[in-house]
């Protein structure tokens, strides 16, 4: 018998994610043409870059979903250049003319959201990584839509307001903890940190890892989310380790698969 409360927990990151993409889209849809070519600070990505990344991630997803031969081929095309494929499918999207990117984007967003919907919730679709669930596949694009819009809001200086959808970046930026360790050659501790994250309304408290545990970060949410997705350096945000394991930690957490890449620089305007 399915988890009533899992199903709650799917429906939820689904909405949270439609809701992060209808965001980013408010800061997009009405920008004119010379606008989508503006600088972000990833190197060499404009807004059109941004938004290209997001429709081909968006794309694999769906095809995981509902075409499982279509996206064998998707990942045999990755394989001829798995250093440069992320590169090359953003360039390629950010080629086109900007209003037919975001027709496209648009409606990839909404096919996603209807496949993610009826998807099984026990069923584990094919991935570059391992299998995941419906409800663990809408978490990432949760978490790398609202990174890329980050870049993007940077590029168009703009504040975004924080939300509780930060919960799902929160949450995946803790479970990668290891895999951050071994993306940089290092053995991961044996003990598990304590975490203790500030929501964005104030009121509440995001909670992972032992109580007990005496290695341990707090501070605010969104700049733990910030900092897993190597959106700001650590020296410009309010995050505090307690013990060596967990100093070391907020140097090199990473919430996305990859390559950390050279991340911000402090100082760097948010």
């Amino acid at each position: 018998m399915p988890d009533p409360s899992a199903a709650d927990a799917a429906v939820a990151v689904f909405a949270d994610l439609r809701e992060e993409g209808r965001e980013l889209d408010s800061l997009v849809g009405e920008l004119t043409d010379p606008d989508w070519a503006r600088a972000t600070p990833a190197p060499g990505w404009t807004i059109a870059h941004q938004i290209a990344h997001l429709h081909w991630t968006d794309r694999a997803s769906l095809l995981s979903l509902t075409d499982a031969t279509g996206f064998g081929r998707m990942v045999e095309e990755a394989l001829k250049s798995p250093d440069t494929f992320v590169d090359e499918g953003a360039r390629e999207g950010a080629e086109q003319p900007p209003a037919e990117l975001l027709a496209r984007w648009r409606t990839t967003r909404a096919a996603l959201d209807e496949a993610l919907a009826a998807a099984s919730p026990d069923t584990r679709f094919p991935w570059y990584g391992p299998p995941m669930k419906a409800a663990s596949m809408a978490s990432a694009r949760m978490m790398e839509t609202w990174a890329h819009s980050q870049d993007v809001a940077d590029a168009l200086a703009t504040c975004r307001t924080p939300t509780a959808r930060l919960r799902h970046v929160a949450r995946i930026g803790v479970r990668a903890r290891d895999y951050a360790y071994a993306v940089h050659g290092l053995p991961a501790p044996a003990e598990e940190f304590r975490v203790e994250l500030t929501a964005p309304d104030g009121a509440r408290v995001w909670a992972y890892g032992p109580p007990d545990a005496p290695q341990r970060i707090t501070g605010p949410a969104l700049d733990f989310c910030l900092l897993v997705t190597r959106r700001a350096h650590r020296a410009d945000l309010a995050l505090t380790a307690t013990g060596p394991d967990a100093d070391r930690w907020l140097d090199i957490a990473q919430a996305f698969a990859g390559p950390a890449g050279t991340g911000r620089e402090p100082g760097a305007a948010r």
